[in-house]
């Protein structure tokens, strides 16, 4: 018999149907109810030379991730905003593929994600048991922004790494799990959010001064970046102005407590519930499954929620918490019985289904 822990099977099955269930949904949405196309401001002359059938998973700041692959980084505009790991794979694998980054960012984004899915299948299984990873995959396939995973976004890159670190710490490899986190680091600031629970497993690791010494690496591969944007532009804190002036992202005097009272005075109702939803379940992954698993959640949403856009407090947050993985195996050991299953699986179907819809017309999501 199989180990299920071992396993690639599950985690691969769901990933797999459910993308191309969503891009069913995506061209039938695209085909039968085009609208014009409002990314024309966006100055991108890639997005459509592939055909609808590509150019559907590039929207909104695809652009920016798809103009780094093709001409690097340049001030004043928004590209320093976006680390450069996702889009200088892209550009590579854009390369191979005779000049088509577009397609490209798709094939990197569906390896990564589908890698992805099979380390935290491997990873909940270990710790959970198989039922509950397999809840978890399913969860996170039907995640009304996991239709970011097959797009020209980095979130199956930041996904993949996010969990191998995860994985790595697990087994006490602190070197490897320092390597990932710093390379998720140079995927998304979000990366930042990996430190807190790194530092929680190496302190309870048996050899606790090597352990925190892998850690270190993380910050230290970081640092690339403010070099390149140096070297590139002249300006090494480039990423922090992008924010600072195109999103209007401020830290707030009353931290991440600042964020959500901004959310509520903006009526940002759905963003909320789901920010208080995902809060909930990250203090359920703490008591569940360990420390270092809801700290990852907790501080996931505590970094928008304190560096929040004047725009719209929440900007985003729904997509930023799709990498917050813990929260989905949270979820999976609440929703674990066939009945709770079916309600949460069908609610989920329904919601990303509007969400692919959305997004194949050109309406904001996320």
């Amino acid at each position: 018999m199989p180990d299920d822990t071992r396993s690639a099977s599950p985690a691969l099955r769901i990933f797999l149907w459910s993308r191309a269930a969503i891009w069913v949904v995506a061209i039938i949405a695209v085909v039968f109810f085009e609208r014009a196309d409002p990314g024309a401001e966006w100055d991108s002359p890639r997005l459509h030379e592939l055909g609808t059938v590509i150019d559907v998973w590039a929207r909104w700041d695809s652009n920016w991730f798809l103009k780094i692959a093709g001409e690097g980084y340049s001030w004043p505009s928004s590209t320093p905003a976006f680390l450069p790991l996702y889009p200088f794979l892209v550009a590579g694998l854009g390369f191979v593929l005779f000049g088509h980054p577009l397609l490209a960012g798709v094939v990197v984004s569906l390896v990564a994600g589908s890698a992805a899915f099979v380390l935290l299948y491997r990873l909940t299984a270990v710790k959970l048991g198989a039922a509950t990873a397999q809840h978890t995959v399913l969860y996170l396939a039907l995640a009304p922004t996991s239709l970011f995973f097959g797009a020209v976004y980095s979130e199956s890159l930041f996904l993949l790494l996010a969990v191998g670190t995860f994985l790595f710490a697990e087994k006490g490899s602190f070197w490897k799990a320092g390597g990932l986190a710093g390379l998720a680091l140079l995927t998304r600031s979000a990366g930042v959010a990996l430190l807190p629970a790194l530092i929680v497993f190496a302190w309870r690791s048996p050899d606790r001064r090597r352990a925190l010494a892998g850690v270190a690496i993380a910050p230290i591969l970081f640092a690339l970046y403010p070099l390149l944007l140096a070297l590139w532009i002249g300006r090494p804190l480039a990423f922090l102005d992008a924010q600072r002036v195109v999103w209007e992202r401020h830290l707030s005097p009353a931290g991440p407590i600042g964020g959500l009272v901004a959310a509520v005075q903006d009526r940002q109702a759905l963003d909320l519930a789901v920010t208080c939803i995902v809060i909930a379940l990250g203090v359920v992954a703490w008591r569940r499954i360990g420390a270092p698993y809801g700290l990852y959640v907790l501080v996931s949403l505590a970094l928008p929620l304190a560096v929040y856009s004047t725009k719209a407090p929440l900007l985003s947050m729904q997509r930023f918490v799709v990498v917050a993985f813990p929260a989905f195996m949270a979820l999976a050991t609440i929703m674990h019985s066939r009945k709770a299953t079916v309600v949460t699986a069908a609610i989920l179907s329904a919601a990303l289904a509007v969400y692919v819809v959305r997004w194949s017309l050109w309406y904001w999501v996320a």
